[in-house]
C-alpha cells in the first residue's frame, strides 16, 4: 500500500500513560466493531491489567479485537492471563517469538517496535508508550516521558488498511523494482494535515528517515528533535549541522538520566560534532526520556515509535505520524520549550569530551559505524520472522462432554 496525505483530522497529543491510557481505554470501551492493537511491551501490572480488562469486556460484547505483541518486548505474560482474553475471542499473537538461551533472549534484532491502536475504522492511537505502569508519572523517578497521539479522520482508514494488508512476515520477497517510495512532499500544505509513515525490512526500510532528512532541509526558523535514544546516520548528523549553520535553530534533548547508561556515552560521543556545528543539546534530567517526536517552524510534526538509533532507523519496524497543523505544531512546542526551560541542562563547551587522541578515536569509530551501519545490517544473519497465535485454552474434556450430551439427556434446563 501506498499512503498520502489526509486532509481533514483532528490530532490531539497526549503526554505520558496519564492522558494515554484513559483516552485508549475509553476508546476501547466505546468499540462497536474491531480493535487492532499492537505494541512492543505489554506488562501484566496495574496498567496491563486495565488493558486486559477493557479488551476482555470489548471482547465479551462482540467486538473483535486482535492484538500484536513483540516476542522480545513482552515475553513473560502469564498463560492465564493471555487465555481469558483468547478464551473470549480475542485474536493474540506474538511478533517472533524465541525460546530463551541460557536464561538469555536471543531474539534481540528486527523487532515489531509499534505502538498502535485503531478503533472501528474512527479512532486511532500511534505513538511511543508502551503499556506499562513506569509510563505513568506517578510510578517514581524512574517514571518515563513519552507522547502519544489520538487522531479521528481519514488517515485512520490509512493506518488500518496497513495493519490489515502489513502482517509482519507475511511480505512478499523485496525486489528492486516494486520499490516505492511514500511522496516526500506535501503539494497543498495547510491544517489538520496528516501522513502515516513506517519503516519495515521490505520496501519501506529508509522512509521515517527520509522525512526526518527532508524536514531538515526545508527548515527556516526553528527544529526541536526529543529523541531517547539518540544514535543517527551520518546523513542526519550532517543535515542537522547543516541547518544550524544556515541559521536554524535546532534543538536537540536527549536523556541526561537515561533508563541505559550506553545511552548516554553513544549520544555524548556525537556531541563535539554537533555543538561546535551550532546544534543547541539539551540533556533531559528529571526522569528517564522515552518520547520520539520532532517539529519544524510553525506547521510540521511527527510523533511516533521511531528513535533515532541503528535499531529503529535500519532493523525495527516503526511507525510514525507526521502531521501538518500549526495548532498541534505550537501545542508540542509549548511542551518541549517548558521541558527545556525547566528539566533540561544544555550542554556547553566545558561539557564536551577533552579532546584526546583516545576519544578521537572513538569518535572515528562511531562516525564510521553510523556511516556504514545499514551496508553492516546486510552481514547479520538474517531470518523470516514468524508469527504466533496463542490458542484458546482448550476445555475440560468432562465439561465438553457434559455440553455435547446434555441435548440428549433429557434434562430440562
Amino acid at each position: 500500500m501506498k499512503c498520502g496525505w489526509r486532509e481533514g483530522n483532528q490530532i490531539q497529543l497526549l503526554e505520558n500513560g496519564d492522558q494515554f491510557y484513559p483516552a485508549v481505554f475509553k476508546a476501547i470501551g466505546e468499540a462497536q466493531q474491531r480493535i487492532v492493537l499492537e505494541t512492543f511491551i505489554w506488562f501484566e501490572d496495574n496498567v496491563g491489567k486495565q488493558l486486559h480488562a477493557a479488551l476482555l469486556k470489548a471482547a465479551r460484547r462482540g467486538v473483535k479485537a486482535e492484538v500484536l505483541l513483540d516476542g522480545y518486548g513482552s515475553p513473560d505474560l502469564s498463560d492465564a492471563f493471555v487465555g481469558e482474553l483468547t478464551a473470549a475471542g480475542v485474536v493474540f499473537r506474538y511478533y517472533d517469538p524465541r525460546p530463551r538461551l541460557f536464561g538469555m533472549r536471543t531474539n534481540v534484532f528486527r523487532r515489531m517496535h509499534r505502538k498502535i491502536v485503531v478503533i472501528d475504522e474512527r479512532v486511532a492511537f500511534i505513538g511511543g508508550i508502551n503499556y506499562s505502569a513506569e509510563h505513568m508519572s506517578d510510578y517514581g523517578p524512574e517514571a518515563k516521558q513519552d507522547y502519544a497521539v489520538r487522531v479521528e479522520g481519514p488517515v485512520v482508514a490509512d493506518i488500518l488498511q496497513f495493519e490489515v494488508e502489513n502482517l509482519p512476515g507475511q511480505s512478499a520477497v523485496r525486489r528492486w523494482w516494486r520499490r516505492h517510495h511514500q511522496a516526500l512532499e506535501n503539494r497543498r500544505p495547510g491544517d489538520a494535515q496528516a501522513l502515516f509513515v513506517w519503516r519495515d525490512n521490505d520496501e519501506h526500510q529508509d522512509d521515517i528517515e527520509r522525512y526526518y532528512l527532508k524536514m531538515l532541509t526545508q527548515a527556516r526558523r526553528e527544529v526541536i528533535i526529543a529523541n531517547a535514544y539518540f544514535f543517527p546516520g551520518y546523513r542526519l548528523l550532517h543535515a542537522m549541522r547543516n541547518a544550524a549553520r544556515r541559521g536554524v535553530r535546532v534543538k536537540l534533548i536527549v536523556q541526561g538520566e537515561p533508563d541505559m547508561p550506553i545511552v548516554k556515552v553513544g549520544a555524548r560521543l556525537l556531541y563535539n560534532y554537533l555543538v561546535k556545528g551550532g546544534v543547541q543539546v539539551f540533556e533531559y534530567r528529571r526522569r528517564p526520556l522515552h518520547g520520539k517526536v520532532a517539529l519544524m517552524d510553525d506547521h510540521w510534526a511527527t510523533v511516533g515509535s521511531s528513535n533515532l538509533d541503528p535499531l529503529s532507523l535500519s532493523l525495527n519496524l516503526e511507525a510514525n505520524l507526521i502531521i501538518h497543523d500549526r495548532t498541534f505544531n505550537q501545542t508540542l512546542r509549548d511542551n518541549l520549550q517548558a521541558i527545556i526551560n525547566r528539566d533540561c541542562k544544555r550542554v556547553d563547551e566545558s561539557m564536551l569530551p577533552k579532546r584526546t587522541w583516545w576519544n578521537l578515536s572513538k569518535s572515528v569509530l562511531a562516525f564510521h559505524f553510523l556511516r556504514y551501519f545499514p551496508a553492516l545490517v546486510g552481514w547479520l544473519p538474517a531470518h523470516t520472522p514468524r508469527l504466533a497465535q496463542v490458542a484458546p485454552p482448550v476445555q475440560p474434556e468432562m465439561e465438553t462432554q457434559d455440553r455435547v450430551e446434555a441435548p440428549d439427556s433429557g434434562v430440562k434446563p
